[in-house]
Formats: C-alpha cells, sequence, structure tokens
C-alpha cells in the first residue's frame, strides 16, 4: 500500500509508554509486580471519586455533559478563576494538542527543553511546526537560552515546573525575567502536572499569570496526586479568548461522564490529597536514604519521582530489574541513555525496589 503522508508526520517517532504491570506478567510469569515507573499515585484513586464513579455506572448509556458543567464551575471555585478560562482534555495531552492546532502552523517554531514530555514534540510535529531543543543546565531548563533561541517564527515556548524527568522547578522570580521583553503574542505553556507535590515556596505558579495580558495557559491533571490517570482527565487555565478558540477545535464530549464525576469528587478528598502527599515524601526519605547507603547518584526533587544515575545502559539496567519483578522507567527515550526515573510507591513496593536494585547492580 502506498499512502500519500506529510512529511512532517514521517519524523514522529511514536511516544513509548511505561510498561504495564499486565504485560510483565504475561511476559515473565511474575505475580504481583511492583510498578514504580510512571509517576502515578501508589495508594491509588480517591476514594471519594471510586464512591461516585459507583454511583454513576448506571447511566453509562448516557452521553456525557459536553460541557461538563459541574467539574468547570467546581475547578473555577477551587482556582479562583472564572469557568471561561477552563478547557478540559482528555489527560492534559489533549489540550497540548488543541493549542498546537490552534496556535501552530506548519513552519512556526515552538521552544522546548531536552529530555522533556515527549507529547509536546509530537503535538508540534503533527502541526507541521518545528521543534527548536534547548539543553537543560545542571538538569535545570535554561530559560536565558530559550530566550535567546526565539525568533520570528516562534509561537510556542513549552515549561515544565517540577519539569518531568529531572524533578526540578521554575522559581517565580527566573520567570518574572524571563518574559521581559517576550511578545505578548508568544504562547507560554506552563505544564504544571506535578505542581501538588512541590515544597520550594519559591516554585512558579502560572495561575498568578492569568490576567497579567500574555497568553500564558497552565496545564494541570487528575492523573497524579488525585490518582486517575486511567480515567484521562486535565485541564487548562488560559485567558478566555485563547479557552474559546481551543473550544472550536475541541471534540465533542472529550472528556467521558465517568473522568467527569471522578475529577469532581475528588476536588473535595483533602484527606486523600494530603495521605499521597505524606506517602510520596515518607517514600522519597526512605529511597534516598537507601541509595546513599548504596553510594548511587540520584537528584532530588520537587515532585512524586526522581532521576537515578546507573552509570551504565538504562534500558539494561530496566529489562534486568524486569526480570526481578520491578518495573521502572528507562530515559533513554528522553536522551538520557544512563538514568533511569522511579515514583515513590507505598513503602513495601520502595523496599522491594530498593533489594532488586541491589541485586541488578
Amino acid at each position: 500500500m502506498k499512502l500519500s503522508v506529510p512529511d512532517y508526520i514521517q519524523t514522529i517517532s511514536p511516544y513509548i509508554a511505561g510498561k504495564p504491570m499486565e504485560e510483565l506478567e504475561r511476559e515473565y510469569g511474575i505475580k504481583n509486580p511492583v510498578k514504580i515507573a510512571s509517576n502515578e499515585n501508589p495508594l491509588g484513586p480517591s476514594p471519594k471519586a471510586l464512591k461516585a464513579v459507583e454511583a454513576a455506572l448506571k447511566n453509562l448509556h448516557r452521553y456525557p455533559d459536553a460541557g461538563a458543567y459541574y467539574l468547570v464551575n467546581k475547578l473555577a471555585e477551587k482556582l479562583s478563576v472564572s469557568p471561561g478560562n477552563i478547557v478540559l482534555g482528555t489527560g492534559s495531552d489533549e489540550v497540548i494538542g488543541m493549542l498546537t492546532r490552534v496556535f501552530l502552523q506548519p513552519g512556526d517554531e515552538a521552544i522546548l527543553s531536552e529530555h522533556s514530555f515527549l507529547m509536546y514534540e509530537i503535538m508540534i510535529r503533527c502541526d507541521g511546526a518545528v521543534p527548536v531543543w534547548v539543553p537543560l543546565k545542571s538538569l535545570e531548563i535554561d530559560l536565558e537560552e530559550m530566550k535567546r533561541r526565539i525568533t520570528p517564527k516562534t509561537r510556542m515556548i513549552f515549561l515544565t515546573s517540577p519539569n518531568n524527568p529531572t524533578g526540578m522547578i521554575i522559581r517565580k522570580k527566573e520567570f518574572d525575567r524571563f518574559i521581559e521583553g517576550i511578545s505578548p503574542e508568544i504562547v507560554i505553556v506552563l505544564d504544571e502536572a506535578y505542581i501538588e507535590f512541590a515544597t520550594d515556596p519559591e516554585c512558579l505558579k502560572g495561575l498568578d499569570y492569568l490576567n497579567s495580558g500574555r497568553a500564558i495557559v497552565t496545564l494541570r491533571t487528575f492523573s497524579k496526586i488525585y490518582g486517575l490517570a486511567g480515567l484521562r482527565i486535565g485541564y487548562g487555565v488560559m485567558p478566555q479568548e485563547m479557552a474559546s478558540l481551543l473550544n472550536r477545535v475541541r471534540q465533542a464530549f472529550n472528556t467521558n461522564s465517568l473522568a467527569q464525576i471522578a475529577a469532581t469528587a475528588a476536588l473535595d478528598d483533602d484527606e486523600f490529597l494530603q495521605k499521597t502527599l505524606t506517602t510520596v515524601r515518607d517514600g522519597l526519605k526512605f529511597l534516598y536514604a537507601a541509595l546513599n547507603e548504596m553510594g548511587v547518584s540520584y537528584f532530588p526533587t520537587q515532585s512524586n519521582f526522581f532521576l537515578i544515575d546507573v552509570k551504565q545502559s538504562a534500558d539494561d539496567v530496566f529489562k534486568r530489574m524486569l526480570k526481578q519483578g520491578v518495573i521502572v522507567r528507562s530515559m533513554s527515550s528522553y536522551g538520557l541513555p544512563q538514568y533511569i526515573r522511579i515514583n515513590a510507591g507505598l513503602p513495601d513496593e520502595n523496599a522491594q525496589f530498593i533489594e532488586a536494585f541491589k541485586q541488578v547492580l
């Protein structure tokens, strides 16, 4: 079969997701494997979300609310913004796709840091635009170099804080210096998928710039701290003019009814939120201490995951860890071939990782 496909589609490398637990069980016959590869909530979903979903199952024959009235209004109240500032997506990935579809044309440039979330590049290339890569500086996003890379073709800049996969944050004072002199028409996307885990008081908060007169979009998700990754729901907060444009290309019923109901309920589950933070922070302390004892290099994080320098092929370590029943994430697809990334799990999961890691090393 001979198909006519644009060159910019041919250049896209598919996104490689973390290995599912079920696949490990099938391939290796391992029961009850440990997965700390995808930055998921180790406690599972919010109990309030589960209860709400169970009550809604009888209505699955109905289409979802296309405007997600209850979720959008609850989010607006929680974030102190207008409902018109919010665009929901099937995960924040879909909002990224809407942004590139609306604001990028073939030949436009979008600036992003090396080793960042792979979906940025995929969505940029889908619209024929050109990704402009900027190297990290000591594993931090180099805002000064990004600013130097701006050209008349620049239409969009992607920033992530805390950054995936490094766990580093962008500080507010650094961002304020960065946006000085940048055209307000350049769309700046601040991906804050892990913002709830950050503890540094200097951490940038994108919502502070909603009424700045700039095209600044803040992305957030229910996949991480709320434990709803399987339902795929996230959102963007942006000036209403931008939101109205995204809603023109947003697919009808793009967020399913169970995702809307679960997310709405999860916003009220403060007890679960605090339990998650405690579990993650205690887990990180344990993992740091164990790795220190082993003499292994790692990078402290402002998120629920962190990087480990294995000083050898990360792909090989990943495969050997699978045989021990533990799924980690090789960072070779991110351009970091000697690093793995893990997230803090439950206490027994963290301990199992350490024991397996000792065997593998």
